[in-house]
């Protein structure tokens, strides 16, 4: 093959769609290109080209308007444009090149040809930017997750520490005194570095103690030999049906020859126990602090579990939140226990992502108290003692001090009815755009726990308000802008540069942030009281707000960047880091890297048709 033809198929190899075609096909395909050459302010596509071709950029840019001559886009190297090809509903209506542009050409027949035969090849052109997103969301979490974590997850991520091993010349008080030290019930034998049998609590119990064996004696004396063992990539579930079948508590796991530790039945019971509803109901068995705070260092661990399960972001968003719940109330029970009932009804709610299920571990706190209008001025130091009681338990939890001081431990949110309802009707009659951007967190509240009145009815007038209100949404919208998705005009991502986080995408506030503001938007508009973001988005989607055909995208969109920032913060997790919400784009696939871009353009155009309705951009 020439050299040319070698540098353009290597091309186009590693370019999207077409990296999903075999070599051979590429070698093939490369010869049927034809070669064009634009200078800078000649239309796109040009005026004299094949109107039977896709173009694909090679070197150069060019830009795409629509009828008006609003700039939609622009196309660097790799992109590709085939609306003479493809019926698409774009509303692209002419290009020109920006800059000089190599172009390669694509007979529409040929391109015909790969899509019936190649699927995923196909998927590309046939599915706009939601239905791709949908179809990527599938894959990356195909399994349900009803299915049992231990069905998935292979034995190597139970292994909680480094195998204890002893050399079987060792005396068995030698391997007493190592159990009791690493606190194990269990010891690996080894001959030369090789697993020559296994030592357990039974073993002392029945073949030294019970026997009268003299405690000096080698340990190959007393232990078992000629063992089972299992590999890392076993299921766990597998693995404990070997157990149980044989009767056995313990189990050597062995990778490539090397012993990687000691699996027993306690571990997978433990694995299995990490469910949001057994975690949730050892908080609410919890009679101390120091339980509550036990129980809760299982959250990570729990998160993980999902994420192995093929669970997505809104399932773990709503077992974590669960138990995130159950935290909270069985502080406030405590709290209770500890001051006495309190004096007046109350409500504890909770603001953002606990608000709206949306919580992975650990979040930060977002809190308040709105307590009845019966409320005594004396009142307020019993309020202000289950602020502290609770509020300083959920930092003990790990769920840090809010950095804004959005808590009940904070007097200004920590009111009465009436003090609530007026802060509403001050935020949305006389609407201020920082007061709405430290304070929009509140229109997402939840009832925790306490009287559920205190607040259904300011939030039946607050929507009632928010509905009649465009200056007021128009504001909204304004802050919502100021989070936008990381994507350039080159389709290439826009990275944070500082220096712990340094090139990376923040999925957080430049991913899934703007949906969330974008959702909070449509229902206050709409009157909807629902704050999870997905059930907004649903409920929203058809009405004068939200075309259904929006919504569904952007639902695929928050679900797509929320599914790859657990799967990120598992990885975090696995590895025994912090997990967050900055990632590196070299950890995506080529494949994911697409569809990211896809969400993010998904965002953009909602975000530029809201800002349009509302007129956001005359707002300072």
């Amino acid at each position: 093959m020439e050299v040319e033809l070698l540098e353009i198929r290597d091309f186009l190899s590693g370019h999207h769609p077409f990296d999903q075609l075999p070599t051979e096909t590429l070698t093939a395909l490369t010869p049927k290109l034809s070669v064009r050459y634009l200078r800078r302010g000649r239309e796109f596509p040009p005026e004299d080209g094949d109107p039977g071709a896709v173009y694909v950029v090679r070197q150069g840019a060019n830009s795409l308007f629509d009828k008006r001559k609003k700039l939609l886009s622009k196309m660097g190297e790799g992109d590709l444009h085939g609306m003479h090809c493809i019926v698409t509903d774009s509303k692209v209506h002419q290009g020109e090149a920006t800059e000089d542009t190599l172009l390669y050409a694509l007979p529409c027949d040929e391109l015909e040809r790969l899509r019936k035969e190649f699927g995923e090849f196909d998927a590309f052109f046939e599915q706009g930017e939601g239905k791709r997103l949908k179809t990527a969301l599938s894959r990356l979490s195909s399994d349900s997750l009803g299915t049992s974590t231990m069905m998935k997850i292979p034995v190597r991520d139970i292994i909680e520490r480094a195998p204890v091993c002893i050399e079987q010349q060792r005396t068995i008080r030698e391997a007493a005194r190592k159990m009791t030290d690493e606190r194990v019930s269990s010891l690996l034998v080894t001959h030369d570095g090789n697993l020559s049998g296994i030592l357990t609590d039974k073993d002392f119990r029945t073949r030294c103690v019970a026997a009268g064996v003299d405690p000096e004696r080698p340990v190959s004396d007393i232990m078992s030999g000629n063992i089972s063992h299992i590999g890392g990539d076993i299921s766990a579930f597998d693995a404990l049906m070997t157990m149980t079948q044989a009767g056995f508590h313990h189990l050597p796991v062995i990778e490539e020859g090397d012993i990687r530790g000691m699996l027993t039945i306690s571990d997978l019971i433990r694995r299995e126990s990490t469910s949001a509803v057994y975690l949730a109901g050892q908080v609410r068995r919890a009679q101390h602090l120091d339980e509550i705070i036990e129980a809760s260092k299982k959250l990570p661990e729990l998160q993980l579990c999902l994420v192995q399960a093929g669970g997505t972001a809104q399932h773990i968003g709503n077992a974590v939140t669960a138990v995130t719940d159950a935290l909270t109330i069985r502080l406030l029970q405590l709290a209770e226990k500890r001051l006495g009932p309190p004096p007046v009804p109350y409500a504890w709610v909770a603001g953002g992502s606990q608000a709206r299920k949306e919580q992975s571990s650990h979040s930060d706190q977002d809190n308040g108290l709105i307590i009845s209008d019966d409320m005594k001025p004396a009142d307020d130091d019993y309020f202000e003692a289950l602020a502290r009681y609770v509020c300083d338990g959920l930092n003990a939890c790990g769920y840090i001090y809010c950095p804004g001081n959005v808590m009940a431990i904070n007097p200004e949110w920590r009111q009465t009815q009436s003090v609530w309802a007026g802060y509403f009707n001050k935020w949305i009659n006389t609407p201020e755009p920082m007061a709405l951007m430290l304070s929009s967190v509140f229109f997402d509240l939840r009832v925790i726990s306490g009287e559920q009145d205190l607040w259904s009815g300011i939030q039946r007038k607050m929507l009632k308000q928010t509905q009649e209100n465009g200056i007021f949404l128009a504001h909204l919208t304004s802050n919502a802008l100021k989070y936008r998705p990381p994507l350039g005009f080159f389709r290439d991502f826009v990275l944070v540069h500082d220096g712990e986080h340094d090139n990376t995408l923040d999925l957080k506030h430049n991913g899934t942030v703007p949906i969330i503001d974008l959702a909070r938007i449509y229902a206050l508009s709409e009157g909807i009281p629902n704050v999870n973001t997905v059930n907004r988005l649903a409920h929203a989607s058809g009405t004068p707000s939200l075309s259904s055909e929006g919504g569904a995208s952007l639902l695929d969109a928050f679900e797509f960047i929320g599914t790859l920032r657990i799967q990120h913060q598992a990885a975090q997790i696995r590895r025994g880091q912090k997990a967050d919400n900055f990632l590196p784009p070299e950890n995506l696939s080529r494949l994911e890297r697409e569809h990211l871009k896809d969400a993010f353009r998904v965002i953009h155009t909602m975000q530029e048709t809201l800002a349009s309705r509302y007129q956001a951009g005359r707002i300072g």
